[in-house]
């Protein structure tokens, strides 16, 4: 049966993955392509395979913590990853759903502080579930930036 809730935590991350990408794939060859890309723009082809890792060790991260004993700290750490998780996937949809640059960054913001504060929750529940955060966490810093300086360049 354990292995089973590891199955729904990947199942989980990935239809919100999947989910985001219905906003994203039909605007990068459209709306996408005629801003301003800012110079520490990586190519596109390295986000793919970026968020299907951090995807996986994000659903790794909360099933350690949901195999975990019961506590109010497991429940609080669950329940604000799923809050970061609904974030991210509203991040897709206000910058490529709605083309709000500056909105999404203002989401963005909220979506940093909600991975930090899953990741600090986890940490008192399973070390090892906070480190897997971490690369996530250091993903959404850069791509705050990224973020910020496409709002920056294509500001109207």
């Amino acid at each position: 049966m354990r292995w089973i809730w590891l199955l729904i935590w990947i199942v989980l991350c990935f239809t919100v993955a999947a989910a985001g990408s219905r906003f994203t794939m039909a605007e990068i060859p459209t709306w996408y392509r005629t801003l301003v890309r800012p110079a520490i723009a990586p190519p596109n082809w390295v986000f793919a395979p970026v968020w299907t890792t951090l995807y996986l060790l994000m659903a790794v991260a909360a099933w350690l913590v949901s195999q975990s004993a019961p506590s109010p700290q497991r429940n609080w750490g669950l329940a604000l990853f799923l809050v970061q998780l609904g974030l991210n996937l509203a991040w897709s949809w206000i910058f490529f759903g709605r083309h709000q640059l500056g909105a999404a960054l203002a989401e963005v913001v909220l979506l940093w502080a909600s991975i930090g504060a899953t990741t600090l929750v986890f940490r008192t529940v399973s070390p090892w579930a906070a480190a897997l955060m971490l690369p996530y966490w250091a993903w959404v810093s850069f791509a705050s930036l990224l973020n910020e300086e496409f709002w920056r360049l294509n500001r109207a």
